[in-house]
This record gives structure tokens, sequence and C-alpha cells, in this order.
């Protein structure tokens, strides 16, 4: 077995390890790092899509609140990401009103 064949079996490993491996564990260190990080009040999206607020936190469960008055456990991995916070009322301009839109008669002519 000559050295030459070895050379290029190696450059592809390092390659695939930069390209492919490397990026993969940063983003799950930026997740675990994420899920470490939540805090009470924080708004998040779940695993599975919906938004909610965390109201406790115990250990590695999560109590979230979906609705008013309507409290879930989640476990502490499902949580996919943290909204961004929305700008304070004191900060975010005035919302201008929609305008009111006459809406035209509607026939009901089968012909």
């Amino acid at each position: 077995m000559s050295i030459g064949f070895l050379i290029p079996l190696v450059l592809l490993f390092i390659v695939l390890w930069m390209f492919m491996i490397r990026p993969q564990r940063q983003r799950s260190q930026a997740q675990v790092a994420m899920q470490d990080h939540l805090r009470i009040g924080d708004e998040i999206v779940t695993a599975g899509g919906l938004h909610a607020t965390v109201v406790a936190i115990e250990g590695d469960v999560v109590e979230i609140e979906l609705a008013p008055g309507t409290v879930a456990r989640l476990d502490r991995r499902a949580v996919a990401a943290i909204a961004p916070r929305e700008e304070s009322e004191e900060e975010a301009e005035p919302e201008s009103e929609p305008e009111e839109v006459a809406e035209e008669p509607v026939s009901s002519d089968d012909g």
C-alpha cells in the first residue's frame, strides 16, 4: 500500500470534517446554550411549532403558558427557539389605523 493512496483519503476526511461535522457540532452547542439560558417570561417556540411563554422552570421540565390560563409541561430539549423580544411601547412607532374600505355589494345573480 503506497502513501499516495492515503493522502487523498486524509484530505477528503479533513474537508468532510470542516464542512459537515464541525458546523453541526457548533449548531448543537448553540441550541444547548439557548436552552440552558431560558428565563421565566421568555417567549418561546417549541419543536412542534407552538408559541408560548415560560412560566416556571424545574430542572429539565419547563412549564409554558399557551393561552391565558392554559399551562403545559414541556421538556427543556423541546424548546426550538426563543422568540425575539418586541420593542417596548415607548420605543415602538405608533401604528397607523387601517383605512376603512367600502365593500361592494355582491350580486346574487346566478345567470
